[in-house]
């Protein structure tokens, strides 16, 4: 049975029915569940400050450590290992939007005053072999670790 969420506040609701939850069913449910949208924004939270402690860490790989970024990872197929090398930060600023036009093979574009004009700092892990070079972006490695965490 699903939550219901008001402005994201979980409303409390007493049923005596089945439902698929792995805890006791006879008291008011005391998690949460975010929608899609508030977990990617939750998630963007995350990566922006990690990777401003990364950033500000005296020791980048003690950090790494600590945050358990693994330094090996399986490579395609799991052949071979791949191992940590590089940590790649890349900063842009969005200075506008683009988006199909209803009827036109165009893009309708909205380019953006200056008050709008917003920077993003993204991470990725770069991972190296003999034959094969990985990319893992931090909010994907972020996602994984939260997932498994649990409810």
């Amino acid at each position: 049975m699903p939550h219901d969420i008001v402005n994201g506040h979980i409303g409390h609701h007493h049923h005596h029915h089945p439902h698929d939850h792995n805890h006791p069913h006879d008291h008011d449910h005391l998690h949460s569940h975010l929608p899609p949208e508030d977990e990617a924004a939750e998630l963007q939270v995350l990566a922006t400050q990690f990777i401003d402690g990364f950033v500000q860490a005296a020791d980048k790989t003690a950090y790494l450590r600590l945050a358990g970024v693994p330094f090996e990872r399986p490579g395609a197929g799991g052949g071979t290992a791949l191992k940590l090398v590089d940590v790649e930060l890349k900063t842009e600023w969005q200075v506008g939007t683009a988006s199909p036009s209803f009827g036109s093979r165009e893009l309708s574009y909205l380019p953006f005053p200056g008050e709008m004009v917003r920077e993003r700092t993204n991470m990725a892990l770069v991972y190296v072999s003999m034959t094969e070079k990985s990319l893992w972006d931090i909010r994907q490695f972020l996602r994984e670790r939260l997932a498994g965490q649990g409810d």
